[in-house]
């Protein structure tokens, strides 16, 4: 529970309990309080323990976390509590997901010693933690939102009792079968290249995935009798009907490059252009479009993505970047960015960009480079601080680290802090501040309702690249928040990015009837 009703910019975060008997609304009994964040408050089949998650500031969860139980008393109240994970001093672990069996045994996934997200199970009697299997993949993700669930129990409450549960290793989820009795663990063979949660039904499970040909979608899953085997595989539900235009799809191939840190690597999903009834010239290499995921603590995962299509189906090669601090890789490349956003994102953006160049894949003339909020903050660093791009395209994008740090919600309160670090850093890295150093076109978009990155920012990028006299756009939409909604907004600010690239960097005229926004100072 979030009570705001004292302070909206600090609502005390409690676990509470709802009598649903009784026909009045009464205010909810409080049952576990005094930390800043609650998650998974989770009651055994025998309703006399919850376990849950909690964590304080200066950490977002993924950072560091802890797993505790609390036994009922005859009164409903939680008490005789327990740390189960994450309270040992000399360990760093963000663990999550708490689930307990059929049987009353309670499972979790953490990180301790590997910096990996591994399945691992609590034993009551002695009050040990049993990692159940060990692997160099990420079992959870981080918690953005609540009810992520990455693994469920199939079978009864005898010795066939296994579980099912989804990992990403290199750039791909994979679903596995473990039985915690013997630690034995088995790849099931499944059509989605990433999987999001899994739920468990009647002799089958469920499946939230998504492919390079698939669009997100729920599956149901049906095994063999003894749980190893997928006996068949049916879509229930997908997010869209792409069957018509799968001979237009180019598709992911994932790559590593290096990054500016002798020996070290990051990783991009890379599209070629592709269209079935058009060839793209032989003596020609294609324009390239840098994509930058938001967050930062997010990851590109190589699915289909209809965006993406629009650009690779109209001659552009596009390039998804999952740059160091991205999430998919574990704890270490995790925390490449904490300190330094603004830079690390920004080094593999452009190192990405020049490694496709100097591999022979785009015209190293053509390059741009687009992000949506965090995201934008990287495009907009990388068009401030670098001359690796030809043009750039904001999505309501971070201009004022200073502002965004003021402005935060409880939840992110200290993020900016972790990722940027101290107050010179904020001032040095933020692009607002040295908008003399943009050397190339820049379009802009931003809603007006926007709470999380105020439009000011945007105008204030806008404005002041006018006047430095370089080809510059600005589209502001009525009633957008952050991230835009509406159909047609989100079909017109497509188009016009491509037609700006197209008209400034890519020098060809753009397939469809699309009338060009005016660009100041060059129109």
């Amino acid at each position: 529970m979030e009570d705001h009703r004292n302070n909206s910019s600090d609502p005390v975060t409690t676990i509470a309990a709802v009598k649903i008997s009784d026909r009045d609304v009464n205010e909810p009994t409080i049952l576990v309080s005094g930390n800043d964040f609650y998650a998974f408050p989770r009651i055994d089949p025998s309703e006399k323990r919850i376990a849950w998650i909690e964590w304080s500031n200066p950490n977002m969860s993924w950072d560091k976390s802890q797993l505790w139980v609390g036994y009922f008393s005859e009164k409903g109240e939680v008490q005789n509590r327990i740390c189960i994970a994450g309270g040992d001093p000399t360990l760093v672990e963000s663990p999550t997901e708490p689930k307990w069996s059929s049987k009353g045994e309670l499972f979790f996934i953490t990180d301790r010693q590997s910096g990996f997200w591994n399945i691992y199970k609590w034993d009551e009697q002695s009050n040990v933690v049993i990692q159940l299997y060990a692997l160099d993949a990420e079992f959870s993700k981080p918690m953005w939102v609540f009810g992520a669930s990455s693994y469920a129990f199939v079978g009864k409450k005898d010795s066939s009792l296994k579980i099912i549960c989804c990992y990403r290793q290199n750039g791909r989820s994979y679903v596995g079968v473990l039985d915690p009795g013997s630690g034995s663990f088995s790849t099931l063979v499944i059509p989605f290249s990433s999987v999001t949660n899994i739920v468990s039904g009647d002799e089958c499970f469920y499946i939230e995935g998504a492919s390079a040909n698939l669009p997100l979608s729920i599956a149901k899953v049906t095994l063999d009798e003894k749980r190893t085997v997928t006996t068949d595989f049916s879509l229930i539900w997908s997010s869209e009907d792409v069957t018509e235009y799968r001979s237009y799809f180019s598709l992911p191939e994932f790559i590593e490059f290096p990054t500016v840190i002798p020996g070290q690597h990051a990783y991009a999903y890379f599209y070629a252009p592709y269209n079935h009834s058009v060839q793209g010239p032989s003596d020609e290499k294609p324009p390239l479009l840098v994509r930058t995921h938001g967050g930062p603590t997010e990851e590109a995962r190589g699915i289909l993505d209809l965006n993406v299509q629009y650009w690779t189906s109209r001659g552009w090669a596009l390039v998804d970047v999952n740059y160091g601090g991205s999430s998919g890789y574990g704890r270490e490349y995790r925390e490449r960015i904490l300190g330094q956003w603004g830079a690390v994102d920004v080094n593999d953006c452009c190192s990405c960009a020049t490694f496709l160049v100097e591999t022979g894949r785009v015209d190293g003339q053509r390059l741009c480079i687009t992000g949506e909020s965090a995201g934008g903050f990287t495009t907009l660093a990388c068009l401030a601080f670098r001359q690796t791009f030809k043009a750039g395209c904001s999505l309501y994008g971070i201009a004022d680290l200073t502002s965004l740090r003021a402005g935060s919600h409880k939840f992110e309160a200290c993020y900016t802090d972790n990722l940027v670090g101290n107050k010179q850093a904020y001032d040095e890295r933020a692009p607002i501040n040295f908008v003399d150093k943009f050397t190339c076109p820049l379009i802009l978009f931003h809603g007006l309702e926007d709470t999380v990155v105020p439009p000011d920012q945007t105008a204030k990028i806008y404005k002041a690249i006018k006047d430095k006299g370089l080809p510059v756009a600005l589209v502001e939409y009525e009633g957008e928040p952050h991230g835009f909604r509406k159909a047609e907004n989100i079909k017109f600010t497509l188009e016009q990015e491509m037609v700006f690239f197209a008209r400034l960097v890519g020098k060809f005229k753009v397939a469809g009837d699309i009338t060009p926004i005016k660009i100041e100072n060059f129109d």
